[in-house]
Formats: C-alpha cells, structure tokens, sequence
C-alpha cells in the first residue's frame, strides 16, 4: 500500500482546510498553501506590517487553519492534531510541493486556473510524488493535458464530500493516463488510513454522487413548484419516510449552500450534450433570485428556511415560493406518512408511500421514478457497475439505500409496468434485467451477495477482507447462542463476537445474561470475545425506563439485585481466563463505558462519543465505572505517594459529575476511557475485524489475566475535598442543590468513604459504596424527575 507520510493542500478554503484537518487526524503532516494577500487588512495596517511580512504572506492559508478550531461539529478529532498543519504561501513554499507524498489541489473551481496551477506544480514536482484535485465536477483530464507523461500518471481526481472528517465519500477519479497501480494503492490508502468508502468514478460531469443527487434535487425543487408546495411540506416526504436524511431536501440544499448548488448544476448543464437533461439541470429563477439576494442557506443566515427571534423564543420560519416572505412552518399530512412510519421493514416502509394515492405518495413516486430511471440511464456512462453507483449515494449523500436497492426495496417489476402506463422511456439496462427473467437487481443469500452487470449477468459483490459482517454471518449458521437483547457469534479463528441489538442496544437483563453466557460458552472453547455490534450506535447505557419503574415503585430489593448483577458479570468480564476486546463506535454511554472498561483492550472507532454520564439523569454510575475510571487514572502512579492521589481523584471526580463525553476516540484517551494500547481504527468498517485482531494478538502472547487488588483511596480527607469543590460551586450558582447531593454522593464513592486517607481497600468495597449511593439517588424525587425528563425529551434536566 502506498506510504503517505507527508501532504500538501493548495487552497485553503473551507473544503481545503478541512482536508487538511483530516489528513492531520489520520497523523499525516500537512503543508497548506494559498495565495498571497495582495492588500493589507486594517488589523495589519495598525501592527505597521507590510505585503512583504511573512505572517501577512501566509495570512490566507493561517487563517483556513484558525477557522478549524471554529467550525461545529470540529473538523478535527483534537485541536493537538492541528499542531500537524504548517500553513504557508503559493510564492515563498511552491518548492516545499517537492517535498511531499501527495499533493491536493483544492482551489476556486476554473479549468483555466486549475491548469496554469499544475503547470507550477510539475515545476518543483519530483518523479513519485502523487498529485490530485478534488474538483466536484470539472474534467480531470483536461487539467492536466499539457503535463508531462510521466506527471500524468501520477495523476488523478480525489473528491472529498464536505465536511470531509465526517462524510464517508471519496470519489477516485482516474484518466487514461493515471497508472492502475497507483489507483489501487490510493484506493486501499483511503480505505485504511483516511476511512473513506471509496467508489471508483468516470471522468464525467461531476461524477457519481453529485451526478445523481443534484439531478433528484433539481426534479423535487421543480415538482415542488408545479404542485404549489412548500419546502417544508416537500421535506415532510423527502426525508426519513425516504430513508433520506432528516435533512431532506431544502434543509440540504441550505447546508450545502444555495450558490454551490447553482455552480454544480450549471457545470453539468454546461457538460452535457443531451438536451433533455440539460434542461433537467437548468436553475428555477426562484433560485437563481435567492442567490441574487445572498440568501445562501445556513451561511448566510437565511436561505429556505430562516431562524427568527419571536416572542415565543427563536421559531425557524420557511419561503413561501408562491409569495417569496417567510411564513410559520407546517408539515404535509397524508395517510401514507403514518402507514410508513409504522411499517416494520425498509421494503414495506418505501412501498406503503410510493404506490399511494395521496400527495405524500404521489410526490415520493415521482421523484422515486425520476431519480431511479436516471441512475440507469447513466450506467455504463458514469460508472461500469450498479454497486459504485449505490454505494455513492449511500456514502456521500446519506440515503439508507442507494437507487438500485431502492427499485429492489419497491419491486422492479411493479414499478416499471407503472412507469411504462405512464409513458416513461425505461433504460436498456433495467429492460436486460427484465429480459433475464431476474426480479431484482440484488441476489442474496447467506453464502454471497450477487449483483447484476450490463451484459444480463449476475456478479459477486466484492467486500472489503476487513469487513466482518454479522447478519451474514448469522445467516450461515454462526450463531451460538443468542435472546431478544443479545446474540453469541462465532467470527471465525476460534473468537466469538458478543452483539448486542435491544432498542438503541440499552442494558437490560437479557444482555447481561448473555454476557454470562459468553464468558462460560468463550473461557470453555474460543481464545477469546470481541464485544461489539453493526447498529447505529455502541450502547446508549442501562435501560433507563427500567430503573425507573422499579424506583418509582419502591421495589428495592430488585433493583438493589439488578445493580449487584451488573456490577458482577463487569467483574466477570475483568477477570476472565480469556482475552476480551470492546469495539465501541458512535455512541457509548454510561453503561456502554462500564461495558468497555473492564475488558483487557478497547479498539474504538475514531468516531467515538464516549462518556459516563450518569448525573444528567440525576444518578452515579453503578455498574463498577467510578472503580474502574479510578484504577486507569492511578495506574502507574506510586500509590504511597498521597500528594499524586489527590490531583488523579480530582480528575475522575471533574470527569464523572461534569458528565464528560468525548468528540473523538482520541479525545476520549484524554478522559483516559482510552489507554495507551487501545487502538484506534478509522474505518469503521474495519473495526470488528480490528478488534478481532486484538483478541488473536493477546492470545498469540499467552494471554494471562488480571489479579484483583488492593486500592488506595484518599479517605475522608480526600472527601472533604471534593466535597468542598461541588459546594463553591453551589455558591457560585453553577450547579443546584440536587447537583450538589449528587457531587457529594460521587465523591464519597471515589474517596473510598470516610476511612483514613491511604487505607487500602478492595474492589468490592468500592462497589457495594457506589452500589448503595446509585440506589439512595435512584429513591430522590428530584432524579425520577431527571429521568423521566430524558426518556420523555431526550435532554437532560437540570433541577
């Protein structure tokens, strides 16, 4: 695989700077350029600087950089990693290009200045350097076609969809000059080092994605002016009832920008030939005269939709296109929405409001038929294969299901009698599937995935070696053991996988007693258990709703049993004879950290929103997770040494109560949920595989497990401490009372109580304390609050 170890961006932008921000995430040092100021601000004019100062020079590109730090959600997965980025200018660093492993361009979207760009670039350029555009549309042929043989080999088109640390996208763009080897070394390079899905696009107006998606959004925005609705209406549709983004279409197209959307629709008009879908991309005036007005979606405060001051507090207002003033919003109502909503599968979900006959169905079918029938007609043009195609659109614009598993989800068959009633041209390629007898563009079955190709056959679909797929996997008959909250699987090379898949993957006691089972079923006849799942997030915690019902109820003694389990089969995890791996991703919460912490490695996904967060409901964590944040806080620290106890207290204590979580697997080893030796994998795609590896790597060393032993604690002095911390700032109005009664709760757990400061204590002492504080906090009317605040408005309250 090619080694990048140092990068350039040129062209410090929003999408440039971002780039660059990522490649600092994934550790690679990062030069980025930009132009040279050709005036002085007023801030510069006041220091007395002149053009010729070197901080006025690179002030273009030092100021992408600075806009990192701003931007939300963070461009970067820890402000440390921007300490990577050297910023520089076009003039005095052009050399520092020669530097490089690979050099991106990223600058104003012009062929003519894209090309005089690259004519520099080959100036300093050195035989091997890799050099690409993440252009989102124009030729990557044609910038290029003065260039040197050798210059265009090393040559290629990398589109980054924005913003770039979160969007999974990235079109690889080759031409006929770019040498095979280098595109597949970049392919598995983004696929490992950067986490990118990538799909392998044709060097044809905006390629796959935008392709596609800017077409599905110019249709709804001109059907949407025929019916007389408006955005918001159209959005009710467009969105999750079509396994789109909540975002749906005109929130989108806002985030996007209303002007980037003009651009990108103008550039494909301007490259097509066909007149009908040149006119298909034409810009409604409505938009071109927003534009005009600079109401540019979220950027500019306002574009589709607009958020007011009311006296009701802010209220988000929309356009009405009819009228062009913003008015109250309101969502359209069709008995097809409701049916969607309650179905059970995706399939069933797409068919209940495509084939209805009310506006909501009536406007889902339209654009359905419209986006599907284009996809089609663009195979071979835009892509060899249907598979790039769907997994563009699912990767780059967040939809469920790319169009080709859409028309399968809704039934090719059905679909197309339709379209032909109603006089539509249906594609070669859906009339050869057809002609084939086959039904549907997919085959599956437990053994593969088969896919249809141009030329009426059946292919496999290809999957990453690092992809570990466990509804595949319990397909063909590896389950082990399984109940309605968890399932044992077995993931070959003698490791067992323990998935959880209860509503949001909260714990209850049928998970906990399926972790039981793993830890009996892997000591007898596995080397050991990954923990981890492909749901949509790792473990948002305890049941909740459970702790409540059993506290509002006062049953005491189930709860005090409920807590005592939990905290035992954690033990049990700690202390198996086996190695155990956690694989948190997304979100792991409260009892998803005191899941992971007990095991013998974590490899968390870089996307990792980690934190134990118990006081947001008004409790403490009660599954061992003070114990075990303590212990990683004090490992390596010489316990007779009291004066370094207090600071690391303090610490879990800040950590705990303030309810930190973190932003990124590497911020979460600042909160030392992380250690040194977890890992930490990009894709996340590749974790399970990863954290299989783990697993194997343990064993292979002649995996021993750990001893209980003894802690430290700092006693009643320690405290006192503590204590005296929550209540400053009590009286400085920071927290309430009922916080306050928390804080001393989780500080007489973390003190290890009143004894002496240095006694040595067991673990179970810790956890019988933190057992008796959950449930004496679980029995305060101000926590039921909290937590029935929660469940009902998935916000915490703060009373």
């Amino acid at each position: 695989m090619t080694r990048i170890k140092k990068a350039a961006v040129i062209g410090a932008g929003v999408m440039g700077a971002a780039i660059a921000g990522h490649l600092a995430n994934a550790g690679i040092r990062t030069v980025l350029l930009d132009i040279v100021p050709k005036e002085l601000t007023e801030k510069e004019k006041a220091k007395g600087l002149t053009l010729e100062d070197r901080v006025v020079r690179n002030r273009i590109a030092q100021t992408g950089k600075d806009r990192l730090f701003k931007e939300k959600p963070s461009p970067l997965f820890h402000k440390k990693v921007a300490d990577l980025i050297e910023t520089g200018n076009l003039e005095d660093d052009l050399h520092k290009l020669g530097e490089v492993d690979w050099v991106i361009e990223a600058i104003v979207e012009n062929l003519n200045i894209k090309q005089s760009l690259f004519a520099d670039v080959e100036k300093v350029w050195k035989p091997g350097i890799i050099v690409s555009s993440n252009t989102s549309g124009i030729s990557i042929r044609e910038m290029v076609a003065s260039r040197s043989e050798e210059f265009r080999s090393h040559f290629l088109g990398t589109h980054f969809f924005n913003p770039p640390r979160y969007m999974k996208l990235l079109e690889i763009i080759p031409t006929e000059a770019t040498d095979p080897t280098l595109v597949s070394e970049m392919k598995a390079f983004a696929e490992s080092v950067l986490g990118k899905g990538v799909v392998m696009a044709k060097d044809t107006p905006n390629f796959i994605a935008n392709r596609i998606g800017v077409y599905g959004l110019q249709v709804t925005f001109q059907k949407m002016l025929e019916e007389g609705l408006g955005p918001d209406e159209v959005d009710t549709v467009t969105g999750r009832a079509m396994g789109r983004p909540k975002s749906a279409t005109f929130r989108t197209l806002d985030l996007v920008g209303l002007d980037t959307f003009v651009h990108v629709s103008d550039n494909v008009r301007e490259s097509v030939t066909d007149a009908e879908e040149k006119k298909a991309f034409e810009v409604p005036e409505l938009l071109k005269e927003m534009v005009n007005k600079g109401w540019l979606g979220a950027k500019s405060g306002q574009g589709f939709f607009k958020r007011v001051k009311t006296e009701k507090g802010k209220e988000i207002l929309v356009l009405d296109p009819q009228t062009k003033e913003y008015r109250p919003r309101k969502k359209l109502k069709a008995p097809s929405l409701e049916m969607s909503k309650r179905a059970k599968t995706v399939k069933e979900q797409l068919r209940a409001l495509v084939y209805a006959d009310d506006p909501a169905g009536r406007l889902a079918w339209y654009i359905s038929k419209k986006v599907l029938l284009y996809s089609a007609a663009r195979i071979p043009e835009i892509a060899d294969d249907i598979v790039s195609v769907d997994r563009a659109m699912r990767w780059g614009f967040n939809w469920d299901l790319g169009p080709f598993e859409f028309w399968d989800a809704i039934g090719v068959e059905k679909s197309v009698a339709r379209m032909k009633e109603e006089g539509e041209t249906i594609p070669p390629l859906v009339e050869e599937l057809l002609a084939s007898g086959a039904k549907s563009f997919y085959e599956k079955s437990a053994e593969e995935d088969r896919v249809f190709y141009p030329g009426g056959k059946f292919t496999r679909v290809e999957e990453h070696p690092k992809v570990i797929n466990l509804a595949k996997l319990k397909e063909q008959g590896k389950l082990i053991k399984g109940n309605k909250g968890a399932s044992l699987i077995d993931i070959g090379d003698d490791v067992a996988l323990l998935e959880f898949h209860s509503p949001k993957n909260a714990i209850a006691t049928d998970i906990i007693q399926m972790i039981n089972t793993a830890v009996k079923e892997v000591s007898d006849n596995y080397r050991g258990l990954v923990i981890g799942n492909q749901g949509s997030t790792f473990c948002v915690g305890a049941n909740l709703m459970l702790i409540l019902m059993e506290a509002q109820d006062q049953n005491w003694p189930e709860l005090d049993l409920m807590v005592r389990q939990f905290q035992k089969t954690m033990g049990s995890l700690r202390y198996m004879d086996k190695p155990v791996v956690a694989a948190p991703f997304n979100m792991a919460l409260g009892g998803g950290v005191e899941v992971s912490l007990p095991c013998d490695r974590i490899q968390a996904s870089s996307e990792l929103y980690m934190g134990l967060v118990e006081t947001g409901v008004g409790l403490i964590p009660g599954g061992g997770g003070n114990k075990e944040l303590l212990l990683r806080w004090m490992d390596g620290v010489d316990p007779k040494d009291r004066i370094a106890l207090q600071p690391l207290v303090n610490h879990v204590f800040e950590t705990i109560a303030m309810a930190k979580v973190s932003t990124s697997a590497m911020e979460a080893r600042d909160y030392k949920f992380l250690r040194r030796e977890d890992g930490i994998t990009m894709n996340g795609d590749h974790l399970l595989y990863d954290a299989k590896q783990q697993v194997l790597a343990l064993d292979a060393a002649g995996y021993r497990p750990p001893q209980p032993k003894k802690i430290p604690v700092v006693g009643e002095t320690g405290y006192n401490t503590l204590r005296l911390g929550a209540y400053g700032m009590l009286q400085s109005g920071y927290i309430s009372e009922h916080d306050y009664k928390i804080a001393t709760k989780l500080a007489y757990v973390l003190a290890g109580g009143t004894v002496p400061e240095g006694t040595w204590v067991d673990e179970q002492y810790l956890l019988d304390i933190e057992r008796e504080a959950f449930l004496s906090l679980a029995g305060e009317p101000k926590s039921q609050q909290r937590m029935m605040h929660m469940l009902t408005k998935n916000k915490p309250l703060r009373n």
